[in-house]
């Protein structure tokens, strides 16, 4: 039996968002959504594989990351990055994510795409606070004198803090953000 879907979307394009809604990510979505307005009244966060993990953390930590981090499936989606970031946020919370891949349509320019049920400054939120998680479950290996400088630094950190400065750095509000 074929699969309801909107005519004229190319097949498997249309996905049932953690709300209940659909939304057709060929069609719908672009390279430089972060956020999808639904029809539920919600704002939904949007974020594809071509979007750099520098879009959650700075780039001095993504490298930290890819030196530290071995990453189970690095032959078949490369080093650590954003389709990593998502995978932990997926983990963490599996209902609020939907992930859909699209790589049989070259005309969208990129292959996967992740909508969440939180807009995208909450998504960046929990994505701050797993990859802190990440990084204190690291240096829990790592000698006394590292895990106790950690802790200090990481008793003066806050995440929202952290994510609305870094944002504002950024500047989320244009679709050609640079880089912090």
């Amino acid at each position: 039996m074929a699969s309801p879907r909107v005519p004229g979307s190319p097949p498997g394009s249309v996905v049932e968002l953690p709300c209940g809604e659909t939304l057709d990510v060929v069609r719908d979505l672009d390279m430089g959504m972060r956020d999808y307005d639904c029809a539920c009244g919600a704002t939904h966060a949007v974020v594809l594989d071509v979007h750099p993990p520098s879009r959650f953390v700075p780039e001095d930590v993504v490298a930290v990351l890819r030196e530290t981090v071995e990453a189970a499936d690095a032959d078949e989606v490369g080093e650590f990055g954003t389709a990593h970031l998502l995978g932990m946020v997926m983990e963490e919370r599996p209902d609020a994510v939907v992930a859909e891949d699209v790589s049989d349509d070259a005309s969208v320019g990129y292959s996967l795409v992740w909508v969440t049920d939180p807009d995208s400054r909450a998504l960046h939120e929990d994505v701050v606070e797993l990859v802190v998680e990440l990084m204190e479950h690291a240096v829990g290996h790592a000698d006394e004198d590292a895990g106790a400088a950690f802790e200090s630094q990481l008793a003066e950190f806050d995440v929202e803090t952290f994510v609305a400065a870094y944002r504002a750095e950024r500047d989320f509000g244009d679709e050609h953000d640079t880089a912090a």
